[in-house]
């Protein structure tokens, strides 16, 4: 006769192993330090200064709209 096995164990033990493997995934694909989000943070930030810097002002009130059309001629 063969060993006695504990399914309860086994089943355990290929959850475990499945579970482990999902984790390194997730690691891999989510796993950044503080150092990489914070750049991202930075180049985010000058991203969207530089943008707002290049944004064309109503003559009118001088601030900036989305809906400012383009003077290339008439629309």
């Amino acid at each position: 006769m063969g060993d006695v096995v504990n399914l309860n164990r086994v089943r355990k033990a290929r959850a475990k192993a499945e579970a482990a493997t999902q984790a390194a995934a997730n690691r891999a694909r989510h796993g950044r330090d503080a150092a990489e989000k914070e750049n991202d943070r930075r180049a985010e930030a000058r991203r969207r200064a530089l943008l707002e810097g290049a944004r064309r002002d109503t003559p009118e009130t001088g601030a900036p709209t989305e809906d400012t059309p383009a003077e290339d001629g008439p629309a």
